[in-house]
Order: C-alpha cells, then sequence, then structure tokens
C-alpha cells in the first residue's frame, strides 16, 4: 500500500505512575520512535508481510533524525523537503490506563509542495493497490487535499482509504473515497459539530451515534464507511443499511494508534480478497489487538487470528437505510 502521511512526526512516549499537571516529575521510561498515524499503519502492513511506503513532507532540519528512527524499524519514508522541524507528538502513559497525548502542528507547507507530493503519487502509484490518506493536514495545506488523491487514485484505477477529521475528511467523502474510516468523536464533530470526547466513547447510544455518523458520511459521498466506537466496535455500510461490529474485550495497554491499525489490517483484507464484512471483522480485531501492545501500530498475528475466531457476529441495524450510497 502507498500511505500519504503528510504531517510525520516524532513520537516521545512517556511512561508515568501518574501525571499531575503544575508538578515536576520523572517518568520512568522515555522512548523515541518515528510517528504518524501512516507510519502505525505501516508497521501493521510489514507484521502482516504486506509492501508499505510511506509518502510525507521532509522536514529538512530533522531529515536525518527521521531516516534514522525509519531505518531502525525498516520503514520506507520518501518525499520531497520542506523547511521546518518536524513535529513532535508526547504520550503520556500512566498506570492507571490514562492516556495523554500533546500533538504539535507540523511545518508550513502550500499548494506547490501538494503538487509534488501529488507527482510521486502518480509515480510510485503503480507499485500498489491501495492508496491510505492518513492522518491530519499540516499547516498550509488546502482542505481539499486528500480529495486530489482520492480524485488521483480513482483516475488511476486504484481504491483510496481514508482516515482523517474535519474539513480533509468532508472532502474526501464528497470526492467518493473508497474508505473513510473516523472514530466516533471525529465523525460527529465533522456531522453534527458535537464537541469531540475521549476516544473511547460513553453512553447507552453508542451504537445508535455511530450508526447516525455512518449514515451521515454515506451520504455525503463516501463508498464505503466504518466509524469506530472504541472498545464498543464499529458502525459500517452493508447492503444498504448500517450494521454493527463489537469490539473483542481486551487487556488495554495503550489504545493509541488502534484506529490507524484497524486501517492496516483492512487494506491487509482487501487486497487478499475477503469480502466487505469480513474484512471489517479482520480490521476489528487487528484494532483490538494493537490496544493489548506498548508501541502504536504494533500487533501479533496469532492475536488477531485468536480475537478474530472469538468476535461476535455482525448485527444489521434495518432502521439505518443509505440511501445516499453510491454503490
Amino acid at each position: 500500500m502507498l500511505i500519504i502521511n503528510p504531517n510525520i512526526c516524532v513520537d516521545h512516549t512517556i511512561e508515568i505512575d501518574e501525571l499531575l499537571p503544575g508538578h515536576v516529575q520523572r517518568p520512568r521510561s522515555g522512548v523515541v520512535t518515528l510517528g504518524g498515524k501512516g507510519v502505525n499503519v505501516a508497521r501493521v502492513a510489514r507484521v502482516l508481510d504486506d509492501s508499505a511506503t510511506i509518502l510525507t513532507f521532509v522536514p529538512r532540519s530533522d531529515e536525518e533524525q527521521l531516516i534514522t528512527l525509519a531505518r531502525l524499524e525498516d520503514a520506507d519514508v520518501r518525499g520531497p523537503d520542506v523547511e521546518g522541524h518536524a513535529r513532535v507528538a508526547t504520550i503520556v502513559l500512566e498506570n492507571s490506563g490514562r492516556v495523554t497525548v500533546l500533538n504539535e502542528p507540523g511545518v508550513q507547507v502550500d499548494t506547490t509542495l501538494w503538487d509534488a507530493l501529488l507527482d510521486e503519487v502518480r509515480v510510485l502509484s503503480s507499485r500498489h493497490q491501495t492508496m491510505v490518506c492518513s492522518g491530519s493536514l499540516p499547516p498550509g495545506s488546502p482542505s481539499d487535499s486528500y480529495a486530489r488523491i482520492v480524485n488521483a487514485s480513482h483516475d488511476l484505477g486504484i481504491r483510496c482509504v481514508v482516515d482523517s477529521t474535519g474539513e480533509a475528511l468532508r472532502e474526501a467523502a464528497l470526492a467518493g473515497a473508497d474508505v473513510v474510516s473516523p472514530n466516533l468523536a471525529e465523525a460527529e464533530s465533522l456531522l453534527f459539530e458535537r464537541r469531540p470526547e475521549n476516544v473511547d466513547p460513553s453512553g447507552i447510544d453508542v451504537v445508535e451515534r455511530a450508526a447516525r455518523a455512518a449514515q451521515g458520511l454515506i451520504e455525503l459521498g463516501a463508498r464505503h464507511v466504518i466509524v469506530s466506537a472504541g472498545s464498543h466496535g464499529a458502525a459500517f455500510d452493508l447492503d444498504g443499511h448500517v450494521a454493527w461490529c463489537p469490539a473483542p474485550a481486551v487487556n488495554v495497554v495503550n489504545p493509541i494508534g488502534a484506529g490507524d491499525s484497524l486501517i492496516g489490517g483492512l487494506v491487509h483484507a482487501m487486497e487478499r480478497g475477503d469480502s466487505w464484512p469480513d474484512a471489517v471483522r479482520f480490521a476489528l480485531s487487528t484494532a483490538s489487538a494493537s490496544c493489548e501492545e506498548r508501541r502504536a501500530g504494533s500487533v501479533v498475528p496469532a492475536r488477531i487470528a485468536a480475537l478474530l475466531r472469538g468476535l461476535d457476529p455482525v448485527t444489521t441495524l434495518s432502521s439505518y437505510e443509505l440511501t445516499g450510497s453510491r454503490r
């Protein structure tokens, strides 16, 4: 797969007993790795023996560090150079399981740089079956940046999967992305202007909320949709309706990157020829397996298989019709 991850970063993951704002504290560990949602997707792809190339804007001031970190995990990273420093994502893991993430904004880009990135997309496309647009857009990016990649992928006869937020997600859905895969908070923020909440939503109406969000994204123009709702499961389109697949229960160590792992599992299953509902089930099992690992995007294939075998059946929510579907 060709992964467009324009806002690449350096992850600094800290483990601490308890985060106390306003205090000077000493974490018990700190690890620096290559970061970005697409980097996590690529990690899953490599574990599943899939080819993955990460295309990004490479900040010149930190190019050496980024390339070194990429080599440490055999990641294939390339793309046009851009002035500036790589952003840093600080991830704080507490004993309680609470996770805090501080995401810096990234380097400044413009339409000319996006044109250069699109040129590389076209050059590299012949090696891949799927393009994945992953993560936030760096400052200065046009809101239709991912939509342009969707259009380019369709011109080239390649599927395009988009995992993003806000206007970038809206424009990609309007362009007819083959799959859009936001989490529930991201989908509701876009469709219903609901204030974002924790990654793992709460309430007795989570299934209904996810179904409404899936319905709304299909009506925008997406061809397929998965709306993940953390430990609850995911809503997705199925035969003109919305369906629900519960998530398996796991011992959560680090939930960061679960949505990226879902994408990695989904594309793996689609490229080997799984049906759409089977691909969703494999994707959800992959996402759940990743939550048991410390590093985002890390999965154990045997664990994916075990979770998949124990997955509850898919339920069709017949009251949610997908009248806006283009399929």
